[in-house]
């Protein structure tokens, strides 16, 4: 079909009358055999811009999607369309997968979507290669790039495997990809002379709020916001499974909640799902493991009660609320200590490099089975798992589809490291994000690169609007500081531009009772009222990036004598702490080192903000501690483990805070499982009942 026709078959067949904005230019260099990179947020409809150029182009388009329920949903829209329709995964029978092969051998089918792990099964790939597609679209397309925030290993195959559909042309698709993901997608994928679509990541609906709560008002919190039925039907994010489970028990209580997370068995999850999307949930408590393929239109909140991990998986996240089109709200509950959590995380997924190094050199150049592979080394099995995963993505190891192993290339230790640190980096970001006093929205619509995008504030955030929250609160500055942002004013006006350190260090001398953080705050204050503004900037240095911010005068800022009418963002919980002048903001701390703590517990109190239990409590005396770290070390080197495959930072300082005296007790600290409890409960007690 010619592509001047699209709009005769976009009304026919999708009964839409009009494009979406961006729509067409996509469907149009689709259909003309070119191939393309499509960077569209969730829910501006990139899935018409393969199913429209596919139909167009006559043949079976082949989809490659990463999740199941992504795929079942898609596959159940289209059939109910009247469009024939299948898909291959390992939740089909192998009767049915075949029956879907010989339809797609016989030219039956308009699409066939498969998982990107059957590209690793013999003969698969040789088999769609007996009938060039119309049309190849790769869904979720940043699963592929090890800068992406969602890498997926498996995608790695579909670099190798185009050629053989070739010369069907290449549409890659995902709704978060930065500039850095969007080139390595087109090397991945060997994308030829591919446009490249970069739009809409501005959601005008959408209002996104941003409160540094402590962990312990969370909750109560959740359940304030979303006491107002308009305020629903709601997505809460949570960091934890277990904190999934435990949210949504609270919020039974009044609202028609329920968990979801991945520890469930595939049948519940399924049922939640369903609830939720048929209405008979208001609320689903979740980890990130829901949401991808979900197309629930009428969400009106999305709340997250941890820092996410990275922009991008944050903005995906986001992205489900308002998809009708009509106002909504996303609100961002963190505080520093979230990051710890991630820290876990990465020390999870990333051992670290001398771990990996000795399972590479177990290896030979005739390959073993994964098993017997696994006896030669000394790793706990999970980390085995991770490391050979790495290795394996990293080059460092070569797996048959029978799964022998056998050692790859030499030199994956740079690419190897590049990657930790790049997730490192990842969490940055995210960080910056939440503590920058720049419109929510213009920084993700950076972030991401809209080529299309007008730069102007969105006028509805946190930021643009702080008397709009509803989780935020604000308070007039008081007369000391004012006087320190007349005094940055000032500066200001003599060199515009100047970064927020420098700014800091000369008002300082003026004021010292004003903090870094606090500074911070005060100039968020300045944008609030419109006399300032403050911009990203970056350099590069020793192979690093650098990121800082820059402060400019507005033009009522650079008028001598501006009237100072500047409002500094509260969390609800501190709204009480502004005592005889001085910052109402705390100071934020690094982790609490043994010192601090206990500098605390002599003085009786606490630190702001954090719960009178769990690891940033003052009870956590430097000698336990001390003593732990030990005793978790000796561990570690007599079963040649990582430290923090014994025991995590986190839970650690949780049992020096809690300092249990029986089993039941210690059961009742995070992290320490029936295992745990087996294996090191008893030495752990005695430790504790010593004190050193």
């Amino acid at each position: 079909m010619p592509p001047e026709r699209l709009g005769e078959l976009l009304k026919g067949v999708f009964g839409h009358d009009a494009f979406r904005p961006y729509q067409e230019a996509v469907c149009r260099a689709v259909v003309e055999g070119r191939d393309a990179l499509l960077v569209m947020p969730t829910g501006a409809g990139k899935s018409l811009c393969y199913q429209l150029p596919g139909l167009a182009r006559g043949g079976t388009t082949l989809v490659v999607s990463p999740l199941i329920a992504l795929m079942e949903d898609q596959v159940a829209k289209m059939q109910a369309l009247g469009l024939v329709a299948e898909r291959i995964h390992s939740g089909r029978d192998r009767a049915a997968s075949r029956q879907v092969c010989l339809d797609y051998l016989a030219g039956k089918l308009d699409f066939l979507f498969i998982a990107p792990e059957r590209l690793s099964v013999p003969g698969f790939p040789e088999m769609l290669a007996k009938r060039t597609p119309a049309l190849v679209a790769v869904d979720e397309a940043h699963c592929i790039s090890h800068w992406g925030h969602d890498f997926r290993p498996d995608y790695r195959l579909l670099g190798a495997r185009l050629p053989l559909l070739r010369p069907a042309p290449v549409i890659a698709l995902t709704a978060t990809a930065t500039p850095r993901v969007q080139d390595d997608v087109r090397a991945q994928l060997g994308l030829v002379n591919a446009g490249r679509f970069i739009h809409g990541f501005r959601r005008t609906n959408l209002a996104v709020e941003v409160a540094e709560v402590p962990p312990s008002r969370r909750g109560e919190l959740v359940k304030e916001v979303l006491a107002d039925e308009a305020r629903r039907p709601a997505i809460v994010y949570t960091p934890t499974r277990k904190e999934a489970t435990a949210l949504a028990g609270e919020l039974k209580r009044d609202l028609r909640a329920v968990a979801y997370h991945a520890g469930m068995t595939a049948r519940d999850r399924d049922d939640v799902q369903a609830r939720f999307l048929e209405g008979r949930a208001d609320v689903i408590v979740a980890t990130i493991a829901f949401g991808m393929g979900i197309d629930k239109p009428d969400v009106r909140t999305v709340i997250h009660t941890g820092l996410p991990g990275s922009v991008e998986g944050y903005y995906q996240e986001i992205g489900r609320a308002g998809r009708d089109g009509l106002p909504s709200r996303a609100v961002l509950l963190h505080s520093y200590g979230d990051i710890r959590t991630h820290e876990f995380f990465l020390e999870r997924d990333y051992p670290e490099t001398p771990v990996v190094e000795e399972l590479f050199r177990a290896l030979k150049d005739l390959p073993v089975p994964t098993e017997g592979l696994q006896q030669l080394v000394s790793l706990d099995p999970d980390v085995f798992q991770k490391a050979l995963e790495k290795l394996w993505t990293f080059g460092g190891a070569v797996i048959t589809p029978e799964g022998d192993v056998s050692r790859g290339k030499e030199g994956w230790q740079r690419a190897y490291e590049e990657q930790r640190e790049h997730r490192k980096t990842q969490l940055v970001l995210m960080r910056r994000f939440a503590d920058g006093p720049i419109c929510r929205m213009l920084q993700l619509v950076r972030h991401f690169g809209d080529e299309e995008d007008d730069g102007a504030p969105c006028g509805q955030c946190d930021v643009c609007a702080p008397a709009d929250g509803i989780a935020t609160t604000t308070r007039k500055t008081s007369p000391m500081e004012e006087a320190a942002l007349r005094r940055a004013l000032e500066l200001l006006r003599q060199r515009d531009g100047q970064t927020t350190g420098q700014l800091h260090a000369e008002v300082v001398r003026q004021f010292p009772a004003v903090d870094r953080r606090a500074f911070e705050e005060l100039l968020g204050g300045l944008v609030r009222a419109a006399l300032a503004r403050i911009e990203d900037d970056e350099f590069e240095k020793e192979g690093r990036i650098i990121r800082f911010r820059r402060v400019f005068l507005t033009g009522d800022g650079s008028r001598p004598g501006a009237a100072i009418e500047a409002r500094v963002a509260v969390p609800p919980t501190t709204a009480a702490r502004k005592r005889h002048g001085k910052v109402a903001i705390p100071k934020r701390a690094a982790l609490p080192k043994p010192a601090a703590k206990a500098a605390a517990a002599k003085r009786g109190g606490r630190a702001k903000g954090k719960a009178k239990t769990g690891p940033e409590a003052p009870g956590a005396l430097p000698a336990l501690v001390d003593a732990l770290r030990r005793w978790r070390l000796e561990e570690a080197k007599k079963h040649r483990l990582p430290a923090f495959r014994v025991m995590t930072d986190l839970t650690l300082l949780d049992i020096a805070a809690r300092k249990p005296r029986t089993e039941a007790e210690l059961a009742a600290v995070g992290g320490i499982g029936p295992s745990r409890m087996e294996r090191y409960g008893e030495r752990i007690l005695e430790i504790v009942r010593s004190g050193r």
